[in-house]
Parts: C-alpha cells; sequence; structure tokens
C-alpha cells in the first residue's frame, strides 16, 4: 500500500487463526438463541461492547487519532493465538500527535456542542428531503462499476457460498464480520497493518449508520493485506471446490478477491490523511487555485520509489542535466514529513501541473483516487491491479496510458502533446 508513496506495506500473514465454530448456512448468525446460557450471555457481552464502541468512536475517532492504535478499542474476540506479521520497522512513523479534526454535531444536537449523541444510531431508513439521498427513481442508473460486483461473484453463481468455503478464507483473513439484524459483530483472527481494520470496520458501521433497515444479515471474511491471494488458476478444475469468497481493497486477473472500497476512504490517521468527503472538498478547493492553463506544464509525481522496480524505473525519467523528459518526479520521505507535520504532503496542495503520473508500487495504491480527483491530466503507467471502481475507467476519456517499458518517451509525447494541443486537453 502506497499513498504518495507507499512505504508502508505489509507482507500477508499465512499463519492459522483457532477457529471451530459451527454454521449452517452463510447467514447464520454469530449468536442463536436458545443454545444455553452461555451463548446469551455472549450475545448480551457483544451487544454492550459494540453499544460502548459506537458511543466512543462517535466522540473520539476524530478527536484523538492516536487512539486508533489501540486495537482494543474495537469489539472483537480473539481465538487463539496467532504469530503478527513481519511488519517493517520503517511504519512506525507518529513521533508527535496529529492534528485534530473537531467533530461538529450541530446538525445532530441542535447546538454548537461538540458532543455527539450516544444513541444517534436509527433503526429503520427515513428519507430526509433535507438530505442528498441517490435517486431511486426508475430511470436512476448505477455507476459503471456496479457491473463488476456480479462479476466479482460470478465463481459462487451456481454453488452458492458454503461455510466451508468462507470458513477457508480464514488462512488470511484478518477479520470476521457478520450484520445480524442490524447489528455488527466482529471476530478479530490476527492483527492487521497500522489501523487499516479499524477504518474498514468503521466504514461498514456508516454503512447501517446511512442506511439502517435496509442492510440485510450477511457475514463475511476480510483480508487488510494488499496483494490478492486467492489464485484462479487453483480453482479452475471441474473437482475443484469452490474459492473463498475473501474481500480486500485490490485484486488483479489472476485472482479471485473480492475488491471493497479501502480504509482510507474512511481515513488514514497514520498519515494525516482526512475521510473522503472531507477531502474531497480541500480538493475541489485546491482545483481552484490555479487553473490548468496556468499550472506547470510538467508531469508530476510525489512517491516513494523503493517499494518497485518499476517506480525505480521512473525515476530514470526525472530531470538531469542530459535531458528533460518533462517529468518533476519527487522522493517522499514519510518518517521526514512525520517529524514535520505533514507540511510538505498536504494533498490539496498537490495540483499545480497540468498531468500528474500514476503508478503502482508492489500492489495498487490508494493514491490513484487522490491523482485523478487533482483534475490534472492523469498519466496512468499501464496497471496490474484494480480496485472496486477502475475496472469502469477508459483510455483517453479518464486517462492517458503510458507504457510501462518506455515510460520516459511515453510520458514526454503525452506532455508535449498535450502542452501544443490544450484546447483538446
Amino acid at each position: 500500500m502506497q499513498q504518495q508513496g507507499g512505504m508502508m506495506r505489509n507482507s500477508p500473514s499465512y499463519s492459522s487463526g483457532g477457529h471451530s465454530r459451527n454454521f449452517d448456512t452463510i447467514w447464520s448468525p454469530l449468536v442463536k438463541t436458545g443454545t444455553g446460557a452461555s451463548n446469551r450471555s455472549y450475545a448480551f457481552f457483544s451487544l454492550f461492547l459494540f453499544l460502548l464502541l459506537g458511543a466512543f468512536l462517535s466522540t473520539r475517532l476524530l478527536l484523538d487519532p492516536s487512539v486508533l492504535i489501540e486495537k482494543e478499542t474495537v469489539a472483537v474476540t480473539d481465538r487463539g493465538t496467532t504469530e503478527s506479521p513481519k511488519y517493517p520497522q520503517s511504519t512506525k512513523l507518529i513521533t508527535e500527535k496529529p492534528k485534530e479534526f473537531t467533530l461538529n454535531c450541530a446538525g445532530i444536537s441542535g447546538n454548537d456542542t461538540v458532543t455527539c449523541p450516544k444513541n444517534n444510531y436509527p433503526t429503520s431508513f427515513r428519507s430526509n428531503a433535507g438530505e442528498s439521498e441517490p435517486d431511486h427513481s426508475p430511470s436512476a442508473t448505477c455507476p459503471d462499476y456496479f457491473r463488476w460486483i456480479h462479476e466479482d461473484l460470478r465463481p459462487w453463481e451456481k454453488t452458492g457460498i458454503t461455510r466451508e468455503a468462507l470458513e477457508r478464507a480464514n488462512a488470511t483473513a484478518n477479520f470476521r464480520l457478520a450484520i445480524i439484524n442490524g447489528r455488527i459483530y466482529v471476530e478479530k483472527f490476527r492483527e492487521a497493518f497500522q489501523t487499516r481494520d479499524v477504518f474498514t470496520i468503521w466504514g461498514f458501521v456508516q454503512l447501517l449508520r446511512r442506511y439502517p433497515g435496509k442492510i440485510p444479515d450477511l457475514e463475511l471474511m476480510f483480508d487488510c493485506v494488499d496483494w490478492p491471494v486467492v489464485k484462479a488458476a487453483e480453482f479452475a478444475g471441474v473437482d475443484q471446490p469452490p474459492p473463498p469468497p475473501l474481500f480486500r481493497y485490490c485484486a488483479n486477473d489472476e485472482t479471485l478477491d473480492i475488491v471493497f472500497p479501502d480504509w482510507s476512504y474512511w481515513g488514514w490517521a497514520e498519515v494525516n490523511i482526512k475521510p473522503w468527503e472531507s477531502l474531497l472538498k480541500e480538493l475541489r478547493e485546491g482545483n481552484q487555485r490555479t487553473k490548468w492553463i496556468d499550472r506547470e506544464p510538467y508531469a508530476y509525481w510525489k512517491g516513494n520509489p523503493t517499494v518497485a522496480e518499476t517506480r525505480l524505473d521512473l525515476m530514470k525519467c526525472n530531470l538531469s542535466e542530459e535531458y528533460d523528459w518533462k517529468a518533476r518526479l519527487y522522493k517522499q520521505d514519510w518518517v521526514k514529513e512525520s517529524k514535520e507535520g505533514y507540511k510538505q504532503s498536504d494533498l490539496a496542495s498537490q495540483c499545480h501541473h497540468r498531468y500528474k503520473i500514476y503508478i503502482e508500487g508492489s500492489a495498487w495504491s490508494v493514491s490513484e483516487k487522490y491523482i485523478l480527483a487533482c483534475d490534472s491530466v492523469t498519466l496512468l503507467v499501464k496497471p496490474h491491479y484494480y480496485d472496486f471502481f477502475t475496472r469502469g475507467m477508459f483510455p483517453g476519456h479518464h486517462y492517458w496510458p503510458v507504457k510501462e517499458d518506455d515510460k520516459c518517451r511515453s510520458i514526454k509525447f503525452a506532455v508535449d502533446w498535450g502542452n501544443l494541443h490544450m484546447r483538446k486537453v
């Protein structure tokens, strides 16, 4: 995973977590009634912890990012002992308390208090005229990437998702998440990198908050590591079992992992990135500071080149005494940034070039959405991975394709052509 340089990555964990719960179908709840006092106690305890979690996150999640490091703030049940992934030492970047973002609950409580109500999660869906709701009219159409949801679920079209297939996803999953009667239950198997799991779970909580009473009971396994692991070739034979339904942030053409929006949409405290909704407003303001025609007439990229050979190759296209490939490339030092308060990594202040380069690291990068939102021409080096929305993008419409094996000349051609045909661009 890399944002503006992605030096923070973790290796897939293949250690198995102890797990022995029996279920009949995928829709079976984690707690059934009538199975004894122990289960009733477990249900009551889980409900109590979930309510505490909701109150805790509502008032502290954005006020004090340091609490996100403590995994105990999530209501989970650890099963057995597992070996933690060997994270690189460079991931421990926070040297001082990150900037705080104040919660604004005036619209909820009716006054200017910053304390949000504890029980503000409705149980039924209500369409308020004052809120922007999706268009549910018969003529409304879904975004293009919605069709890929059906494609991602095609491996289980005929067989359905069995309990046995689901449990096999436990081999690498970080957590199990179940939604039962509008409530979330989480079972953690192994530690995730930084707070990816916390923010991903927070995304599900917001889903229930936005559409109360409309989310069906479900259960899924989630892997917070970047690289997809469900190899399609291993399940291609007629006698092969169905693949394990495993959710993660990206996949590629050789894998069957089910893609889900990455954690940074709900915030990334470790590198001072705000949730997408508020950050998008800042990006729009950043776009308005300088008109496209007045921006620097070069291709811009800032990131960590050491995570992949393709990025090291990109750095050869930088300005030198011998040649100008029309690219301006900068190495991101996250350690330095964490010490200096992230003054040089503000995303809304990086929309100052006519062209911005997106290139993968060792896998897909969360930086793609920020680059696309910058209103510069996106020069996209041929990717090998996709996330939930990128398969709906088209060259010449959403981005300008760049050859992976001839980056420098490809970038220079794009920049030169664009600067000569600015009206068309």
